[in-house]
């Protein structure tokens, strides 16, 4: 569907459900809601695009004036200026067009699961994986949004194996969603007496968090075990059979929760942990499908990927996708500067979607 043939479906949509609220004949209060919903999506689109279509219009006019004064040289010229005007507006108002166009990502106004695990480092990625689990709560901090820790798995000096929060506010996840993949980390570990700088890594995966809609899950495909729940080392911190693991049997997914000393509790977070992989796992089989065609899709959230590098020497940190380094590598980590790196990764994004369609 070529561009113009797409700006006349949009309209004629508007058209059509302006004409069906306006008589309201037949429909209930749900499909006056659902209406009014679509509309309001499209009437900013709607707008923007008769705006564009009165522009080519003036310049087509402007152009048969040019072409019809050809023996009045005031009235060509200030036709000639109009059509130049003109020309310069139009790529811009083509393109925000183009943005408004660009098919929205359902999951962007949804709250977000985040999970960060220590990759390769030993003790020193792990203290890592805590750096980031601590950078991204000041962040929700920052943003208002609510920071609820779900489970952390810690070692002995404080570093955490596996983190899990739920985030919860406005565009939470449409924010977070390009911090999925493989962040590095380069710096003299604590434990380094010969002042050698080690690499070392931990995981970002942010998930969707779904609700009952999203996600069907039958209590025949789930498998609950209960156990003792334990500390780090493996002491005992409970006397009843409070820990959850559940099993996904369909997809295989596990998860474990034992934070909660209530077993009830332990299995709703379990569940809503649960139906956010399996939520994932289908929303990225469909993204994969769609950009099948594409050899690099910014924003994939591939977590095999190494996206981004905390160089601490240096005091920088290099997002690789985009090719964007930061010289302020400690207003990054207290969450105050990575708008600036998630800014740019969404404008990167968008720009890659853009030239997609062109």
């Amino acid at each position: 569907m070529n561009r113009d043939t797409n700006l006349e479906r949009v309209q004629a949509r508007h058209r059509e459900l302006e004409a069906m609220l306006s008589s309201a004949e037949g429909l209930n209060a749900d499909n006056i809601t659902r209406i009014s919903k679509e509309l309001a999506e499209l009437a900013p689109i709607a707008q923007k695009i008769a705006q564009l279509k009165t522009l080519r219009e003036e310049l087509e006019s402007a152009q048969v004036l040019a072409e019809e004064s050809i023996e009045d040289q005031d009235m060509r010229a200030l036709a000639l200026a109009e059509m130049e005007m003109l020309r310069e507006q139009l790529p811009t108002l083509t393109q925000e067009v183009d943005k408004l166009l660009l098919p929205k990502d359902e999951a962007d106004t949804k709250n977000a699961i985040l999970e960060i695990r220590a990759g390769a480092g030993g003790d020193e990625a792990a203290l890592f994986a805590a750096d980031l689990f601590a950078m991204y709560q000041k962040y929700a901090t920052s943003k208002g949004w609510r920071f609820e820790v779900m489970g952390i798995s810690e070692n002995a000096i404080g570093g955490y194996r596996e983190a899990i929060a739920s985030v919860s506010g406005r565009s939470v996840f449409a924010r977070l969603k390009f911090e999925s993949g493989a962040h590095r980390v380069q710096r003299i570990p604590v434990t380094e007496s010969g002042g050698r700088i080690h690499t070392s890594a931990a995981t970002v995966a942010v998930l969707p968090e779904a609700e009952d809609v999203d996600v069907r899950i039958e209590e025949k495909d789930l498998r609950i075990d209960v156990f003792r729940a334990s500390g780090p080392g493996g002491q005992s911190v409970n006397t009843t059979d409070s820990a959850v693991r559940i099993t996904h049997l369909p997809t295989g997914l596990v998860v474990s929760q034992q934070d909660e000393k209530s077993q009830h509790k332990n299995k709703a977070k379990a569940m809503r942990i649960l139906r956010a992989r399996i939520y994932d796992t289908e929303r990225r089989r469909l993204q994969d499908a769609r950009a099948a065609q594409r050899r690099e899709q910014v924003g994939s959230g591939d977590r095999s990927e190494r996206i981004r590098t905390y160089n601490y020497p240096q005091g920088r940190v290099t997002d690789h996708r985009i090719n964007l380094t930061l010289h302020k590598i400690d207003k990054v980590l207290t969450g105050e500067a990575l708008d600036e790196v998630i800014d740019a990764l969404t404008a990167g994004d968008e720009a890659a979607r853009l030239a997609a369609i062109e």
